[in-house]
């Protein structure tokens, strides 16, 4: 029977022999109308419903009988999206060599990365059969075979899962790979639809985006949209890339060349991840010379060696392998706790950390790697403003992110680079829920007309307007210096009363600016006057000296300034982490999503839905 342009099988209710149709083709057949005549066969028992169902739709054909006609052409066109398809006969005459060549380079094909990047078998891929808007200049099966999913490839998948890790929840994220073997990774128009779709799936439902940008920007020669789209310039995917700054973690990895649209994506990620070969730049080669600046080659366009130097690169990797590893163990600092771990280092290896002379650099790196869980640590950024070190690491399980002064730098001051480094981070860790602990040891911010050439009042004044509206709990130690304007940006603008903790170790001195400095300013009569004595002026003025040192010492030690309570404590350097885990477990916020889970990172499961912050500054 037809029914709403449907046909509907009429099973028979036995098995017999069809005497005579009464229903002729082309009539109409009400309710109840009897539609054939059969005489039933000798002991034929009345079929079922199901049964009638199964025997007239087919439905009940064997499982190993293989794909129908339908399913195998869909099978079939699958296949020539895939790598080996690709590389197979009738695919792809240059795909082969274009993989070997990037094997040479350290690098894999965009579905090799995202097969290493998410958990196993964990992949949902969209828009997969989506070719280059070109069928004006080239046959479909070309673009099939030679522009697979339009150059990208998306998907949903689980990312640090599974046992050990997360929740099929928390461990969710979107993927994005652009696939340089197709069109050099150029966005298209169908490339940008298939990349709005994902922002606009990670927004909805709160989902980190792992972005792998190689490419080499817009795309000139997709002619299917000429007449529909001139200038180009109402493609939504910037705009909507922007609104999930400070929303949802965004994880960006270049490889290769990554020059114009696909780098100005890459530049809006909180954390950029680069390999040694890649050069990442707002344009390539050919946009230079049509802007009459000269031929330049590729590889002479932002190397990332350069681009760590200067802050675009966050962690620079060997290779595709390391930066993808890289990736997953970055986005894990926000996807909630771990189990505390067994053991952790030996705490009494800080009370020998600092040396006892006051004016002797020390590493501080080694500080954090005995601080926090071991092997946890993960340094960001640590070619720029290198008198700032910042990184995420564990304590007791928990993410924790770190600001610290390095004196191996410009004595521990805080450069314009460094100030900008520690604000972008402090944004960073605010925005997803992430407590901050700053160790403190600066003489305060970097003074002269030098610094002052790289605009230092502003960039320095954004560690206190970003201090000022921190929202997670921050806990400040103070390891030797905490001097001037600087020591109170590090303690998010005021030394005690915003933060949950401030301790100072044994070795810590505190005070308006550097003792020495003090003293050459507020007592330059006396000792003018003590120098200028015959035969003895020398050391008479140095005796002054040693005589006004010692008594500002014995003020800024952190005893005197814990006794006028600027300080919360003078600590054991050995119970800094014990401090730390009671800073996390004061400022501690029950979870906040409706199952009731402990596990969850707050930003994706807040109620209200909102940022903690509009956005993460790229800068």
């Amino acid at each position: 029977l037809s029914s709403m342009k449907m046909e509907v099988p009429v099973g028979a209710p036995a098995s017999g022999r069809l005497l005579e149709l009464l229903a002729q083709p082309g009539s109409v057949v009400e309710l109840g109308q009897p539609v054939a005549l059969l005489r039933h066969a000798e002991g034929a028992a009345a079929a079922g419903a199901e049964e009638a169902v199964a025997s007239g739709g087919g439905a009940g054909s064997e499982v190993d009988a293989g794909p129908r006609p339908d399913l195998a052409r869909v099978l079939e066109r699958r296949f020539w999206t895939t790598d080996q398809g690709r590389a197979s006969p009738g695919g792809d005459p240059k795909f082969a060599a274009r993989v070997a060549g990037r094997a040479e380079r350290g690098q894999r094909t965009a579905r090799q990365n995202i097969e290493a990047l998410v958990d196993a078998g964990s992949l949902f891929e969209y828009g997969r059969y989506a070719v280059a808007a070109q069928r004006g200049r080239r046959k479909l099966e070309e673009l099939e075979r030679r522009t697979p999913g339009d150059g990208l490839v998306t998907g949903v998948a689980s990312v640090n899962g599974g046992a050990g890790g997360f929740s099929a929840a928390l461990s969710k994220a979107a993927v994005v790979a652009y696939d340089a073997t197709v069109l050099a990774g150029t966005q298209g128009y169908f490339n940008h639809a298939k990349l709005d779709r994902m922002l606009a799936l990670a927004e909805q439902q709160r989902l980190p985006l792992l972005l792998l940008a190689e490419g080499g920007g817009g795309r000139p020669g997709d002619v299917d949209i000429d007449p529909i789209y001139n200038s180009q310039l109402a493609v939504s995917t910037f705009r909507q890339m922007g609104r999930l700054s400070g929303r949802v973690p965004l994880v960006g990895v270049a490889s290769g060349f990554c020059f114009a649209g696909n780098a100005a994506l890459l530049g809006m990620c909180d954390v950029v991840i680069a390999t040694e070969g890649a050069n990442i730049g707002m344009a390539g080669p050919a946009m230079v010379a049509g802007g009459g600046l000269g031929q330049v080659a590729a590889s002479a366009i932002g190397p990332s060696a350069e681009q760590a130097r200067n802050g675009v690169v966050d962690l620079l990797a060997a290779d595709d392998a390391e930066a993808t590893a890289l990736a997953r163990r970055y986005l894990g600092f926000f996807q909630g706790p771990l189990p505390p771990p067994a053991t952790f280092a030996d705490q009494r290896l800080l009370r020998a950390a600092v040396p006892e002379n006051r004016k002797r650099a020390f590493a501080v790196r080694p500080i954090i790697e005995t601080l926090v869980d071991e092997s946890s640590w993960l340094e960001l950024r640590r070619e720029f403003g290198r008198g700032l070190v910042s990184g995420l690491a564990r304590v007791d399980g928990r993410p924790i992110g770190v600001i610290a002064n390095s004196s191996a730098h410009l004595g521990g001051a805080i450069d314009s680079d460094g100030a900008l480094k520690a604000a972008r981070f402090m944004e960073l860790c605010d925005a997803f829920d992430v407590p901050l602990l700053f160790l403190c040891d600066t003489p305060g911010f970097m003074v002269g007309p030098e610094s002052e050439r790289g605009a230092a009042v502003r960039k320095m004044s954004r560690l206190f307007a970003v201090g000022s509206s921190l929202s997670v709990p921050f806990f400040t130690l103070v390891l030797r210096r905490a001097y001037g304007l600087g020591a109170m940006a590090m303690s998010g603008g005021l030394a005690v009363g915003p933060n949950v903790f401030h301790a100072s170790w044994p070795s810590a001195e505190a005070g308006p600016m550097g003792l020495e400095g003090a003293i050459e300013l507020g007592f330059a009569k006396e000792l003018a006057a003590a120098g200028s004595v015959p035969l003895v002026g020398e050391a008479a003025r140095r005796r002054l000296h040693e005589s006004l040192l010692h008594t500002g010492l014995e003020r800024a030690g952190a005893t005197s300034v814990a006794r006028t309570l600027e300080t919360d404590d003078v600590i054991d350097p050995a119970d800094s982490r014990a401090w730390i885990v009671h800073g996390l477990d004061a400022a501690a916020v029950p979870a906040e999503r409706g199952d009731g889970g402990a596990d969850a990172a707050a930003w994706r499961t807040r109620r209200d839905g909102q940022k903690r912050r509009p956005c993460v500054s790229p800068w």
